[in-house]
């Protein structure tokens, strides 16, 4: 989950046919070393540490324990909110369940890092296309990436817009949020999953809501953090949000995302960078 600056002002391959999934788009120019990773990861301490904020995001899944002593309450189910922007990382900013391979550092800058799909994929289904989808300034998409994708919810009277601050309005300035969370790797079958009926939105119940978010990917992880995305590797988001992250990755069609990044209704044309996994327990919370 990455709002823009200006928001917050106001595996190797088991056979012939088979192969890790894996991502195919061009790496970036330069990928730091862990030098400059580590130092991130200092200065994050370093300037968010005893001064308030709350836990953060995002984190291992599978890692349960965390010291921050800044406690909020758990937003409200998504089907008791309005589903206000869906957006995309590319590679998985969580780690745990099936996307636990590191893709690397990256530029430091949210490109290039993050966590892959773990599971293996055959030939066809990483036969590239002529041309990648969905180009943004932090890369595009091509059959064997993965991509986190993020529902967020607001309990503000709002419907789905762009960018996130369509999730609040001037009757209530903090209202809860909640993203539920799907990791998906992209292929190249006609038969996979069609990202443009993963992300339709409709009402129910006089709530904004994504009804076909998968219910087949594993029990989500609940958990209290923040919003994510690079801007904030050497400084907290002061934003909390209640998270639930599926375990289980997803296979979507490839070719059915450049229609969705063309036109949608959250004005979104290609994926975000990554924010670095969070990894001090004094600024994670407890995974009951």
């Amino acid at each position: 989950m990455s709002p823009s600056p200006s928001f917050y002002l106001a595996l190797a391959a088991l056979s012939c046919c088979a192969a890790s999934a894996k991502d195919t788009t061009s790496p970036p120019s330069m990928v730091v070393p862990d030098q400059v990773i580590s130092a991130q990861n200092a200065k994050l301490d370093a300037n968010s540490l005893d001064k308030g904020f709350g836990p953060q995001s995002p984190r291992d899944i599978e890692a349960k324990a965390g010291n921050t002593m800044r406690i909020f309450a758990l937003a409200p189910p998504s089907n008791q909110m309005n589903l206000c922007n869906i957006h995309l990382h590319r590679s998985a900013e969580h780690k745990g369940g099936e996307f636990t391979r590191y893709a690397g550092n990256g530029d430091g800058k949210g490109i290039g890092s993050g966590y892959r799909y773990s599971g293996t994929l055959t030939a066809s289904e990483l036969k590239p296309l002529a041309e990648p989808v969905c180009a943004s300034e932090h890369g595009s998409l091509q059959a064997g990436d993965t991509i986190e994708v993020h529902y967020v919810y607001s309990s503000a009277r709002v419907g789905p817009g762009a960018p996130l601050k369509a999730c609040f309005n001037d009757s209530i300035k903090n209202p809860d949020l909640r993203v539920e969370a799907q990791v998906y790797v992209l292929v190249n079958d006609s038969q996979a999953l069609d990202f443009g009926q993963l992300t339709a939105v409709s009402m129910h119940k006089g709530y904004h809501q994504a009804p076909n978010i998968p219910t087949n990917t594993g029990t989500p992880v609940q958990y209290a953090g923040s919003t994510t995305g690079p801007d904030y590797n050497e400084v907290a988001s002061p934003f909390q949000v209640t998270w639930s992250v599926r375990p289980k990755v997803a296979k979507v069609n490839v070719a059915s995302m450049a229609a969705w990044c063309t036109a949608n209704p959250f004005n979104e044309h290609g994926p975000h960078g990554v924010r670095n996994l969070v990894i001090n327990p004094e600024l994670l919370s407890v995974i009951p």
